[in-house]
């Protein structure tokens, strides 16, 4: 008896000690532990969607010919303005010429034997009608006539033929425009067998132009013509261009198991500033908001710590918050107070393709992933202000998002107002990290940095 009386003492007073040294520790993390804060902004804020995309010019025709030869003339070069049926190149028209003369030649023959033939048909229809002929020999000299009627109509044909491909040989614009590249040089042989070789390559009117952006599927569903976007290119790295979305053409292209959709943004270039073949980094503007409220995400991502206490008695099933002091319940009373908040809110149903805020000391929730820089949200998050050393949640509508700030609504909130973004407790990193949590709460708290999601 006296031997179990002393177990169950030693058992007491290690307890005691226990929860003495929980409750020192938690004290000091309190007393140690130090919030990051920024204020709450009002002015504007939009979301985009980023692509990258190439610069053309709307129309753009390829210029070729439809005759082979030497390349005897070339009246315009790169950059040149050209107006349509303006000539721009001419071909040797040599061999065309002597074509054309054979062909002429092929006529004159072709009538004389018509002559011939109908003199011949004549005279043998007189016989035939006197019954000196036989009515072969009629037959004979009919089909004769009409063969050199048929021969004389198709070397008239030829001659037209020639006649063609010496005009050929003139090469003119097809429109107006701006030469953008010159494919031949003075003197150079162009062979037109099969297809029609190019010779140059005029664009309409630079003046107006067109982007293909490639857009993420992710992506194109936000996008929509007639949608504003506004771009940038190397060239001028500190003016932004803007342009209207025209088409979202409905054929993908696949890269590396990577889909995407082209989208055609018409681009007024009144300056010539912009190039044909330039790269654009594009932002489509998915949504826009003035005047409104809005906190950095990081604001939208802190979870309070943990108290080190609260772990333990949630390890052990115990209550080990009893044996604490009053001070000490007093000391935890707010972080607990977040904590039930943040498990309350990760409980709370999601949108499908949409994160959240994770529960407990989560620091941002899967969000990460289905949350992007563009469109617009309407979800509930929670944001932290101090009262004195005490963690006040407040409960916020969230709006749209730039990617760095989110646009928030809820009762109490104001511009100015001081939000916790992070803690800068002491031996502790990451917003949501305590001096007193287990590693396995760390690697929590540390694994869910994506941007806010849905409450």
């Amino acid at each position: 008896m006296t031997r179990l009386m002393q177990i169950t003492a030693a058992t007491i007073g290690v307890a005691a000690l226990a929860g003495a040294g929980m409750w020192t520790m938690s004290k000091r993390g309190a007393e140690e532990t130090t919030y990051r804060l920024a204020a709450v902004e009002q002015g504007s804020l939009r979301s985009t969607v980023s692509a990258s995309g190439t610069l053309n010019a709307v129309q753009t025709v390829e210029v070729g010919t439809q005759v082979s030869g030497q390349v005897s003339e070339l009246l315009v070069d790169f950059n040149s303005r050209v107006k349509k049926g303006q000539l721009i190149a001419r071909i040797d028209p040599s061999l065309l010429k002597q074509a054309v003369q054979d062909a002429d030649a092929g006529v004159a023959r072709a009538n004389a034997s018509l002559a011939q033939a109908k003199e011949e048909f004549d005279r043998t229809k007189t016989l035939h009608d006197e019954k000196i002929v036989t009515e072969t020999e009629y037959n004979t000299a009919r089909t004769t006539l009409a063969l050199a009627q048929t021969s004389v109509t198709s070397a008239q044909i030829a001659l037209e033929r020639a006649r063609q491909n010496l005009a050929y040989t003139n090469i003119y614009a097809p429109i107006d425009g701006v030469v953008i590249e010159r494919a031949i040089n003075l003197g150079q042989t162009v062979a037109a067998s099969l297809s029609a070789p190019k010779l140059f390559v005029i664009a309409n009117d630079l003046s107006h132009m067109q982007i293909l952006a490639s857009v993420d599927e992710t992506d194109i569903g936000s996008i929509k013509e007639g949608q504003q976007a506004r771009f940038t290119v190397q060239s001028f790295q500190d003016r932004q261009f803007r342009g209207t979305v025209e088409q979202v053409r409905l054929s993908s292209t696949t890269a590396n198991n990577v889909v995407s959709y082209t989208v055609v943004i018409d681009v007024a270039n009144p300056d010539g500033a912009l190039l044909p073949g330039m790269t654009a980094t594009v932002q489509f503007v998915t949504g826009e908001a003035s005047d409104v409220l809005m906190v950095a995400n990081t604001a939208l991502r802190f979870r309070p710590p943990v108290d080190p206490a609260d772990s333990a008695a949630r390890r052990t099933g115990a209550g080990a918050s009893a044996s604490a002091s009053p001070s000490a319940s007093a000391n935890t009373g707010s972080a607990a107070t977040g904590a039930q908040a943040s498990t309350a809110a990760g409980a709370a149903p999601r949108a499908s393709g949409q994160g959240g805020f994770g529960s407990g000391a989560g620091a941002g929730g899967a969000g990460g992933e289905g949350r992007r820089a563009g469109g617009p949200r309407s979800d509930m998050g929670m944001v932290f202000t101090l009262e004195g050393t005490k963690l006040v949640p407040h409960r916020v509508q969230i709006g749209i998002t730039d990617g760095t700030r989110t646009e928030i609504r809820g009762e109490g909130i104001t511009a100015g107002m001081q939000v916790v973004i992070g803690t800068n407790a002491a031996g502790a990193t990451g917003a949501a990290s305590s001096t007193t949590a287990s590693p396995f709460q760390q690697q929590q708290q540390r694994g869910r940095g994506g941007p806010p999601g849905p409450f």
